[in-house]
């Protein structure tokens, strides 16, 4: 069992940068890598961006990444349970200690270049990763593309898994700003995979990219396998290969099939993406858990792209039960377009158990769920205080249950249903 990071006066002090909200740009960013020694050199980057699925994407492609004998480093965000989560290498979270002496040498720096907390995050894995001896660095876009930390890489190729309206009053309340965007991940002349919607391609192939669109220049046939995954075919100017995924919902099956054509550009052989797809696991996304003699299922669907992705991925998971509704524990950010959740998950609720994430400010009050719930014609509502009781207020004669929407309520739950300690730190990004 990994404890938290939740020791010394660095932490209290990169947590506390949350609250400072988000301000898009790369010259803070920029300057701060430099201080580092720009540590982001000594490995080459793929950079992976989209509104929903990015980090499924990013694991599947790590997974391939390591199955060919690469030194891989992932980097997510945002962490369910421990910050040390955003940092992994060759398929390890590193440890707290090394994180933490990592964070103390780049706090300094970060404070003279008045670093947000997603930069320094950013500069702390890429630091990480030089120092382990990383190969490859798969990074999860924070928010938008252009001018997201991350984008002061430079990636060998870029992934752009969809568009959907999120984070709106940043980045925009149309597909074709959100998309322009995201777009900026893209590098002229190399490599880019993307599964964006056909009427939004043009957009992207303004940016010059050697781009291959989902549709357009390469194709995925998907076979559901009930709660196993799914099997895939791609077919792709580089031909015809298929493989297995244990990512639940067709949604899951796309971004293991956008991870796949993206490792193929970088080399990887048939066998080993194979190998690495069958090997891919992503907590807190259609993860199932056992508890108290049944199942948990939990998602972060936080959108209502996300919920209807759920929702369109339980209908047949549920008709192998036999049932076609089952209890929920939902809980999710003021600041969602909660409407179109609640529209997308209610008709499969027998059920909701409604609650908040203790250590996050920007959840909505359950009470406030709780009428959109009446209105989308859910009877049956239970208000809790928090996770704990969210999970103790679950009827002990259902089998299977679904938790979602914030990825912080999952990171509050997660541990309740491992046994697990988390953080008690407020969270806001």
């Amino acid at each position: 069992m990994l404890p938290p990071v939740t020791q010394g006066a660095n932490v209290d002090w990169l947590f506390a940068r949350q609250r400072f909200g988000i301000h898009p740009g790369l010259t803070r960013v920029r300057a701060l890598l430099a201080r580092l020694g720009d540590p982001q050199q000594y490995f080459q980057t793929v950079l992976i961006g989209g509104t929903n699925g990015k980090g499924s994407t990013a694991a599947s492609l790590d997974a391939m990444l390591r199955a060919g004998g690469r030194r891989t480093a992932l980097f997510t965000s945002p962490h369910l349970t421990r910050l040390s989560e955003r940092f992994v290498v060759d398929g390890q979270e590193l440890s707290e200690a090394v994180v933490l002496e990592a964070l103390e040498r780049v706090r300094l720096p970060a404070e003279e270049t008045e670093a947000s907390f997603f930069e320094v995050i950013t500069a702390l894995g890429c630091l990480l990763f030089a120092e382990a001896g990383a190969e490859w660095a798969v990074m999860e876009v924070g928010m938008g593309g252009r001018l997201d930390a991350t984008n002061a890489l430079d990636p060998v190729l870029s992934i752009l898994t969809n568009v959907a309206l999120d984070h709106t009053a940043i980045l925009g309340d149309k597909p074709e700003q959100i998309a322009r965007e995201k777009a900026g991940i893209l590098r002229p002349g190399r490599p880019a995979v993307t599964a964006l919607a056909p009427e939004l391609l043009g957009i992207l192939d303004s940016e010059g990219a050697d781009l291959w669109a989902l549709g357009r220049d390469w194709q995925v046939r998907v076979r559901p396998l009930g709660w196993s995954g799914h099997d895939l075919t791609v077919t792709c100017p580089l031909g015809t290969l298929a493989l297995q995924t244990p990512l639940l919902g067709e949604h899951g099956a796309h971004n293991a099939a956008v991870a796949a054509v993206a490792a193929w550009r970088l080399g990887l052989s048939e066998q080993t993406i194979r190998e690495g797809a069958a090997q891919t696991r992503w907590p807190g996304r259609l993860e199932v858990m056992n508890w108290s003699g049944r199942r948990v299922l939990l998602d972060g669907a936080h959108n209502p792209a996300g919920a209807q992705a759920l929702a369109k991925a339980l209908r047949p998971l549920l008709a192998l039960e036999g049932r076609e509704r089952l209890p929920l524990i939902f809980g999710a950010a003021e600041d969602k377009d909660l409407s179109g959740v609640v529209a997308a998950l209610a008709p499969l609720a027998s059920e909701v158990i409604l609650t908040r994430a203790e250590l996050s400010p920007r959840a909505a009050l359950p009470e406030h769920l709780a009428s959109l719930f009446r209105q989308a014609g859910v009877e049956r509502i239970t208000v809790t205080a928090g996770p704990a009781e969210a999970l103790a207020a679950l009827p002990s004669s259902e089998p299977l249950a679904l938790a979602c929407g914030s990825l912080y309520l999952l990171g509050e739950l997660r541990p309740l249903l491992l046994g697990e300690a988390s953080e008690s730190r407020e969270r806001w990004q």
